[in-house]
């Protein structure tokens, strides 16, 4: 087995036509769990997957269609099998994640009632290697996305690119091919209008060949059939599908 995405969802956090935009890493003996929002125990019963198979839960940032489904992964752990699942996140998010965790719980029962009681909480160094198992490291790359709220995209294995939430940053993606050999790129699109918190196509489209030519799409609208076909290079993810990375 070589190491898989398996997206769980692809779309934005408006689309009714596909989960939020959460994904599966999956390697021989780990299984990491990218992003878990309010959809994800939904998107897991839809792919025929279910929370036991993850070892750990890496949140990009803390906005609802990412990181919402926490304290319903953590209700379904702890009923299940009493773990507490391992929760990855940059330094600097790991306190917005506890506020939002307890605000969540607000007149619930049967979840644990702190994310330290849920979860084995392990703080991340951005731009630092971490290694997740003998076939996949990752490392965390801050991203611009709303200003005064940190948010991460992921190198994995050192040449893969798994853009969180942001705004389009073609420096970066340019150096990231050219200087350091990443190889594939899994991207936010924004489908219309002006990207001012997220990418939009528009501005993907300005990119050379040899990126665009690199680059699956994802994070997208409802309003993606209608943009099969007009972006070029570029190739859209789907959700539930697995691919070789």
């Amino acid at each position: 087995m070589t190491v898989q995405l398996q997206m769980l969802g692809t779309g934005d956090a408006h689309a009714t036509n596909y989960y939020n935009n959460n994904g599966l890493l999956l390697s021989p003996g780990y299984t990491l769990m990218i992003d878990c929002g309010t959809t994800a125990p939904l998107a897991l019963e839809a792919a025929g997957r279910s929370f036991r198979e993850v070892d750990a839960v890496l949140i990009t940032h803390t906005h609802s269609d990412h990181a919402g489904g926490l304290p319903e992964l953590a209700r379904l752990t702890h009923a299940g099998s009493g773990r507490k699942m391992t929760l990855l996140a940059a330094g600097p998010l790991i306190e917005p994640l506890r506020e939002s965790y307890r605000k969540s719980l607000t007149g619930k029962s049967g979840s644990p009632r702190s994310l330290n009681e849920a979860f084995e909480v392990t703080p991340l160094k951005p731009a630092t290697p971490f290694t997740l198992s003998a076939e996949v490291t990752l490392e965390l790359i801050r991203t611009p996305h709303i200003r005064g709220k940190d948010s991460y995209s992921l190198l994995l294995n050192g040449d893969i690119f798994y853009s969180a939430d942001m705004i389009f940053q073609p420096e970066l993606l340019l150096k990231l091919v050219r200087r350091q050999g990443v190889r594939k790129i899994f991207h936010e699109c924004q489908l219309t209008g002006a990207g001012t918190i997220h990418t939009a196509l528009d501005d993907l489209l300005t990119l050379p060949e040899d990126v665009r030519s690199l680059i699956s799409l994802m994070h997208y609208s409802d309003q993606k059939p209608w943009f099969e076909g007009k972006t070029a290079e570029m190739t859209f993810l789907e959700q539930h599908v697995i691919y070789p990375l």
